[in-house]
């Protein structure tokens, strides 16, 4: 396990003893990316905040429930986010109108490496990381923007520049490729 990981399976563990600097160091260390997450999932940045917020009440009241076996302590902590964010898009609070300035600010932050840190950061030792590394970049790539970030396979579509069909078939196919290798 990385440095990065041993520190916030640790932080995590202080949370659950009740230790408030173990949620500091997850927040210094992670927030900023959870929100850009939130974000790209609910396209506005307010909204991003206030579930990120929502998400570190949640991380600090369930810490307990990591469990490193499953998988990694960064990963535990973005399906928080995620699923808090996607809980935020069922209940109706997000808009669906983007302004222009915050659709270009996304698609520039699109081409920050976020998923290329995000496949970086997973244990080496992972069996979600040796399937991950059964697919070509392309493929992956679609795969975290679907289940990492949100997308949906006609923005996954656009931002790849590719038919939408073809975005559809990368994913399912990719989706049973990775189901195979992880049974």
């Amino acid at each position: 396990m990385g440095d990065a990981q041993t520190a916030l399976a640790q932080a995590l563990s202080a949370c659950a003893k009740g230790d408030r600097q173990g949620l500091k160091a997850i927040y210094e260390a992670e927030a900023r990316r959870m929100v850009t997450i939130a974000e790209r999932i609910l396209r506005r940045h307010d909204l991003a905040e206030e579930i990120v917020q929502e998400a570190f009440l949640q991380i600090w009241r369930k810490a307990g429930q990591y469990d490193p076996a499953r998988g990694s302590a960064r990963g535990w902590l973005y399906a928080v986010v995620r699923s808090r964010a996607l809980n935020a898009i069922r209940d109706g609070r997000r808009e669906e109108a983007v302004d222009a300035d915050s659709l270009e600010r996304l698609q520039d932050e699109a081409q920050d490496g976020l998923f290329s840190d995000i496949y970086n950061d997973l244990d080496q030792a992972s069996r979600l990381r040796a399937c991950l590394d059964r697919l070509d970049a392309a493929r992956r790539r679609t795969i975290l923007m679907a289940y990492v970030s949100g997308y949906s396979h006609g923005e996954i579509a656009g931002r790849l520049k590719l038919p939408l069909g073809t975005a559809k078939a990368w994913i399912r196919r990719s989706l049973l490729t990775l189901r195979e290798c992880m049974a």
